[in-house]
């Protein structure tokens, strides 16, 4: 039987929903429901495997001002500010987590993940710990979230499906210490981090 998913501080679902840790293939994509537990150990994994010059990708929501309302306190579409540290090493990513990892792992309204810059292969993480991986040759992943003791299912069930008006998922910045994930960008100034893009969720 599959781990009962273990939610991030930052996410919770309203009523008692039981969901699984579990994956599914589709196309070129990974689809998966990580615990929190297991998180770093995951994206270690994905470093290790990568022997070239890596990205950090960090999406925030967008600051209020920056969001155009259709009528007063109404937007019609809410958008993410994209930001990225290019050309890291394995160690600086590892120590990118080391540093800012439990911030990251536990906010509940940002998503992280890294990417290679040659393989394009790409792992994130966000919202009710839905982990997704892209990569050009899936089938390179073959076993990988097995390691981790998460198995493939036919039907995968996420956060995402069982929210509903009836049972909304509720979302929340997640400090530590007086900061979080939205000091990162004046934090890893040093390290070159830049924003990139303003997408519409």
């Amino acid at each position: 039987m599959a781990e009962i998913l273990r939610l991030k501080e930052g996410c919770r679902i309203s009523l008692d929903t039981i969901l699984h840790e579990g994956y599914e293939i589709s196309g070129n994509s990974i689809t998966a429901n990580v615990s929190i537990g297991k998180i770093e150990d995951v994206l270690i994994h994905f470093i290790a495997m990568h022997d070239e010059p890596l990205f950090f990708i960090l999406e925030l929501p967008a600051k209020a001002d920056d969001e155009q309302e259709v009528k007063p306190g109404v937007v019609e579409s809410l958008h993410r500010d994209v930001y990225y540290i290019d050309g890291c090493s394995r160690e600086e990513a590892v120590a990118i987590l080391e540093g800012i990892g439990s911030l990251l792992y536990n906010d509940g309204l940002s998503s992280f993940g890294f990417g290679g810059h040659k393989s394009s292969d790409e792992i994130m993480f966000g919202k009710y710990n839905v982990l997704q991986i892209y990569s050009r040759d899936i089938s390179s992943f073959d076993g990988f979230l097995e390691e981790h003791k998460i198995e493939r299912v036919d039907n995968l069930v996420t956060g995402w499906d069982v929210i509903s008006k009836d049972n909304p998922g509720i979302c929340s910045r997640y400090e530590e210490e007086g900061k979080s994930v939205f000091d990162i960008p004046e934090e890893f100034k040093d390290w070159g981090i830049y924003m990139a893009e303003q997408r519409e969720e």
